[in-house]
């Protein structure tokens, strides 16, 4: 009943004509858009010419301090595919998982990027009724106009009638009000939040400070929704308890820049025209990510593509700014009657730039003008350049609020004013003031002087806000951009002399190695200089391995970072060996400092693959700076088999632990790390801003007390961790109940576990399946290869498939003594209808035709849902293996691949080596296939007919679609030599397969064991063999996404194939192998082979 009354009240109130006349008013306020001059025609539709933007969940509310034009060519290398996009309208709906209502969103964006016209879409739309009819009020409140009555009181209903005198009918208890408070970086207000009084009703007085706070502190109106925007630098105003999401704008991603050019420009050849020019220039293409650069290119290259005599098309920014201010001047020629000529109203709006952008300011009021000696009348005219902000609703808006269309063309009539007083007035304004008339020192002041000051004054800024006005500065030095304003200068002061020795000087700044940002920024003024010598210098340099082969210096280290920055290829993968080589020993610098001087790539790369590059904490500490910027676009690091020990984990978790940390994967194996670094993970990973989810720790000695620490950050319910990796890290039976007790936890994200090569035990398995039975356990691959379990293990496991629910779809349990025995209890529950097992790993585990029986068995069970079964290893007969290959052959049964060890002939001396593998993975890790080997496709070597032994030959096709280990060398020496020694009584030689493999790609690594007569790899010489051992050595490497395998044509040029000796009565055993992975999963490995699972 009362909810038929409130949906009955709130029809009756739609039906009113004062609320009919609210909505109708305000869709007719912001439903056009003026994109410059007003004059110019009919104001253009927002709804024919908005373009979707990406805003994205998980912006940041502290101080952003650089440049805006810096965090544009971040901003402009992410994919919109990194972070939760959030459409306009649906800003104040919860995203999967956020239980919480959503009150208060704060929307960061720089200058231009569409926050105002995201706001104008979202209020267009609810007018329209297209969206959020659930909000019956939306009042926009624009900070640039609320400053002109900061010393007035008012109460909240007061103010908003005298923003709209329909706003009266406004109901605090019935209704639900949106208040949009847009442009807090234009506030005035002091918005003291700890201080200002409290105070919850509608009608009391109190200043605007007071009301604003209050309001968006939920005080006043706590049922009221809040959509506060702002450039980076303010936003640290509004407290982050008062917000419930932050959101940012990211303006135009590639596709949608295209996209903004169609639609503006109707005739799509032209338009097509502009995209090709736009592209071809990649500091235009960047700058395009902002919509309002995207307009302001649109109307200069339709302009000028249209003429038949144009002149030059502008390829740099100075350029497209002088074209877009000319093209404003003549507009503002056909509209004003004024007989102030252009020089004198340019030299007045630079004036007004200048003095504003260097007290931060892009708001400004009559009065900031008149000081400037501009006349407010025609300034209204001259909107093109500095638009007018007008509202005549009563109480809001007794004057004019003036702002530049765009911070950058503040910067460049700022730019304009310091080379044009220089030109007439013969003034250093960026000197104070001083007058070469009263300053005999100066008499011979140069266009250079002029531009050496300004470099330095820009280096000597802490925010970077001069930067951009340094580029047009130096642009505007060049003759040919002079040649432009020629109807502004009478006279011109450029001469090759000066610009060489600004280009001169500039390089010397950048050898004296300033910060990264200043270096890159002063590479972008060489370019605008038309100087790119210094880039052309370090193409030699790129090559892999050169960097720390040749004496690199600091310019050019410098140089080498902007190349790479302003590339047009996308920043995916920093390899740091791809710049290091391969012989450190030879090298100039060490792979830590190169990557020390390519931080800002590491920054702008998704991946950083660092593996087995002797780092150490020093790198850590860089390595942290990086994940705790905002500009970061790191989600993947790989620091393997680097000496970090405890210290380096220490100093790397402070990036983790940063707000702006966005890591979602971290391999630290073999890093030698203890129980130490366990705790200090934890403490990340409890933190409610961690993004990581897979965290990979193998071959680190942290033993049962590092992984009771770690598990309190497991537990956690902040804790995103869904892949585990602890490979070898001398853990026991004891740590099974803390891992049992981690799956139990509603809150664990656990779904993936590597365990291999631990001492496990029965006993400690059957502790550890207790988890794997919980209704809350999500786990759905375990690995548990060579932990020394037996068919106790079995049971317990077979115990947990028949949970309900069952989560394991894909279990490891190789290198152990299971046996038949175990299979059998393995299988019992194999076939239970909760099981949902897809792959079942059981290499070298001791299994016969008895457990290929019992797997058949299960295999038969129609509720089975195994896919893959791995019997590699295993002595299973003929019988086995023909039942297994029915089933496989079968329709009628779900197994798709089965790897099975082909076995000994019976009328040959000597065994055959012939493993068939081909490994395909869509998904997580790899599955293994088998080969059928003919003549035709002459992969296996053929038998000579005067041969009394058969050929051994190794053949694999690897091929990994998903997360994939990375295999690594080892030290070769007589000690741990893998290569089989001649026998001095052997007529033939040994046959040796070395491979390497190294995988660049995501966690687990792979490494080679430590070989010991007990678990050696090697097959021993046979007392009675006249044949020696085939011993198959590995190491992989794989510089991208990891390798998969390819047949290679081996011909007497290329060939692997070890000759016949002429004297040799047996044929050389050859192994050929080539990999080639595709994608993230793991590869596999050799195991410990045993006489009793050999």
């Amino acid at each position: 009943m009362q909810v038929a009354q409130v949906m009955k009240y709130e029809s009756t109130l739609a039906e009113t004509e004062v609320y009919k006349r609210f909505k109708s008013d305000l869709r007719e306020k912001i439903q056009c858009v003026c994109e410059g001059l007003t004059k110019q025609g009919n104001p253009t539709l927002l709804n024919e010419i908005y373009t979707e933007l990406y805003i994205m969940q998980g912006g940041s509310e502290e101080v952003n301090n650089e440049h805006e034009v810096r965090q544009i060519e971040t901003a402009s290398r992410r994919t919109a595919t990194e972070d939760t996009p959030i459409k306009c309208n649906d800003i104040f709906k919860p995203l999967p998982g956020q239980d919480k209502p959503i009150r208060t969103v704060l929307t960061t964006g720089i200058a231009g990027i569409g926050k105002t016209v995201s706001v104008q879409k979202f209020i267009l739309d609810w007018a329209e009724g297209k969206a959020n009819q659930d909000i019956h009020f939306i009042f926009p409140l624009l900070l640039r106009e609320l400053n002109l009555m900061k010393d007035q009181e008012h109460s909240l209903m007061s103010l908003l009638q005298s923003f709209c005198r329909e706003s009266k009918i406004f109901d605090c208890s019935k209704h639900t009000a949106l208040f949009i408070i847009d442009g807090l970086d234009e506030c005035r207000l002091p918005l003291n939040f700890l201080d200002n009084k409290s105070m919850s009703d509608v009608t009391e007085t109190a200043s605007l400070d007071v009301l604003l706070t209050n309001l968006i502190k939920g005080n006043l109106l706590p049922s009221a929704l809040i959509w506060i925007t702002s450039r980076p630098a303010a936003a640290s105003q509004i407290p982050s308890e008062y917000v419930d999401q932050v959101t940012e704008i990211r303006g135009f991603s590639d596709p949608q820049k295209e996209e903004y050019f169609r639609k503006r420009i109707s005739e799509q050849r032209l338009a097509n025209k502009i995209i090709l020019h736009i592209k071809y220039s990649r500091s235009l293409y960047i700058m395009c990510h902002i919509p309002v650069f995207c307009w302001i290119s649109a109307t200069v290259l339709e302009k000028m593509f249209g003429e038949a005599d144009s002149g030059k098309i502008p390829k740099t920014l100075t350029q497209m700014y002088t074209h877009f201010l000319l093209i404003q001047t003549k507009i503002r020629e056909k509209y004003s009657e004024s007989k102030e000529t252009e020089k004198e109203m340019i030299l007045k709006l630079g004036r007004l730039a200048f003095q504003q952008l260097e007290k931060g300011n892009l708001i400004f009021y009559e009065e900031d003008l008149r000081e400037c000696g501009i006349d407010v009348r025609e300034a209204s005219v001259y909107s093109g350049v500095c638009t007018q902000i007008f509202r005549e609703e009563l109480g809001l808006c007794q004057e004019k609020v003036y702002c530049f269309v765009h911070l950058s063309i503040q910067e460049h009539l700022a730019a304009l004013y310091v080379y044009l007083s220089f030109i007439y007035n013969n003034t250093d304004v960026l000197g104070q003031g001083i007058d070469i008339k009263h300053a005999a020192q100066f008499k011979c002041l140069t266009l250079y002087d002029i531009n050496m000051r300004a470099v330095d004054k820009a280096l000597q800024s802490k925010t970077g806000h001069l930067d951009l006005f340094l580029r047009f500065l130096l642009g505007l030095s060049l003759e040919s951009n002079q040649i432009l304003l020629q109807g502004l200068l009478t006279q011109t002061r450029s001469s090759s002399k000066d610009t060489e020795k600004i280009t001169d000087y500039i390089k010397i700044r950048i050898r004296m190695d300033p910060s990264p940002e200043k270096t890159i920024n002063l590479f972008h003024c060489l370019s605008e200089l038309n100087d790119h010598s210094l880039v052309k210098e370090i193409q030699n340099y790129m090559r892999p391995g050169n960097l720390t082969k040749s004496k690199v210096s600091p310019s050019q280290w410098s140089a080498v970072v902007f190349a790479l920055l302003t590339s047009e290829k996308e920043m995916d993968v920093f390899e740091l060996q791809k710049y290091t080589g391969s012989t450190p020993d030879r090298s100039h610098i060490t792979a830590e400092n190169v990557l020390l001087k390519l931080l800002l790539v590491v920054e702008a790369s998704k991946k950083a693959v660092l593996n087995n590059c002797n780092l150490s904490e020093k790198s850590c500490s860089a390595l942290a700076s990086v994940l705790s910027s905002p500009y970061s676009s790191l989600r993947e690091l790989d620091l393997s088999h680097n000496k970090l020990q405890d210290s380096g984990v220490e100093l790397l978790s402070a990036g983790l632990k940063s707000p702006h940390c966005k890591l979602e994967i971290l391999s630290l194996r073999g890093a030698k790390l203890t129980a130490k670094s366990c705790r200090i993970l934890a403490s990340a990973l409890r933190l409610n801003s961690s993004a990581l989810r897979g965290l990979d720790l193998s071959y680190n000695k942290l033993q049962d007390s590092g992984v009771r620490l770690l598990s309190a950050g497991l537990r956690d319910r902040h804790c995103k961790l869904e892949k585990l990796g602890l490979w070898r890290c001398n853990v026991t039976k004891r740590s099974c109940e803390v891992l049992a007790s981690i799956l139990r936890s509603k809150s664990s994200s656990l779904r993936e576990l590597d365990l291999s090569e631990n001492n496990l035990q029965d006993s400690g398995m059957k502790k550890f399946s207790a988890g794997l039975k919980n209704p809350h356990c999500k786990l759905e691959i375990l690995s548990v290869r060579d932990c020394k379990l037996r068919e106790k293990s079995c049971e317990a496991l077979a115990s947990s498939f028949r949970a309900s629910p069952s989560s394991l779809i894909e279990l490891d349990l190789s290198n152990n003594d299971l046996r038949d025995s175990g299979v059998k209890l393995l299988s019992a529950g194999l076939n239970n209808s909760h099981c949902k097992l897809m792959t079942l790993k059981l290499m070298n585990c001791g299994i016969t035709d008895e457990g290929c029986d019992a797997l058949a068995s299960a295999l038969k069970s129609m509720p089975s849902n195994l896919r893959e079964l791995d019997l590699y290893g295993n002595r299973i007969g003929d019988s086995g293996k023909n039942l297994l290959y029915s089933l496989q052959d079968d329709p009628s049964y779900k197994l798709e691949k089965l790897h099975l060890i082909q076995q000994e002939r019976p009328d040959s001396p000597v065994p055959s080596c012939v493993s068939m593998k081909s490994e395909k993975s869509m998904g997580h890790p790899p599955l293994l296939e088998e080969r059928n080997c003919t003549p035709e496709n002459n992969l296996i070597q053929q038998e000579r007919p005067d041969s009394p032994v058969p050929s051994c030959v190794s053949m694999k096709s690897e091929k990994s679609m998903g997360h994939p280990p990375l295999l690594e060398e080892r030290n070769f020496t007589p000690e741990n030599s893998l290569i089989q020694q001649e026998r001095p009584d052997s007529p033939v030689p040994s046959c040796v397969s070395m491979k390497s493999e190294k995988s660049m790609g995501h966690p687990p690594l792979l490494e080679e064991r430590n070989f010991t007569p007990e678990n050696s790899l090697i097959q021993q010489e046979r007392p009675n063999s006249a044949v020696p051992s085939c011993v198959s050595m590995k190491s992989e490497k794989s510089m991208g996404h990891p390798p998969l395998l390819e047949e290679r044509n081996l011909t007497p040029g290329n060939s692997l194939i070890q000759q016949e000796r002429p004297n040799s009565a047996v044929p050389s055993c050859v192994s050929m192998k080539s990999e080639k992975s595709m994608g993230h999963p793991p590869l596999l490995e050799e195991r410990d082979f045993i006489p009793e699972n050999k």
